[in-house]
């Protein structure tokens, strides 16, 4: 029998949030200096060496500017597309978009779909 064993909450959201900061050409010295953070911590956390506390998250990312929705559905949708093929359902986050640019979203909607597996 074959055991998986799934990745941790903190390895995800630290993954997320370093590829959040390489998104947006910035150094690992910036963002700490912002959130108010060492260096270390934040690296620690980007790592997944360390659970960030809430407080400390809300600092990350609004030194970031991510919001703390959409972080966590880019951690459901990184954690979907990892899943064993037999447990693989459809991204969490959707945004909608056409080839002429964004698509409003419907009327009294956000824009995101979420999906759900049984």
């Amino acid at each position: 029998m074959e055991t998986h064993l799934e990745p941790l909450w903190r390895e995800l959201m630290g993954a997320e949030l370093r590829a959040e900061r390489h998104r947006q050409r910035r150094t690992l010295a910036e963002v700490a200096s912002t959130a108010g953070v060492s260096m270390q911590h934040l690296s620690d956390v980007e790592r997944g060496r360390k659970d960030p506390s809430s407080e400390l998250l809300a600092a990350i990312l609004g030194a970031l500017g991510l919001d703390l929705p959409l972080l966590l559905l880019r951690i459901a949708d990184g954690a979907l597309a990892a899943a064993p093929s037999d447990r693989r359902v459809a991204p969490v986050l959707s945004l909608r978009s056409s080839p002429a640019g964004p698509v409003a979203p419907p009327r009294g909607g956000s824009g995101v779909t979420l999906l759900a597996a049984a």
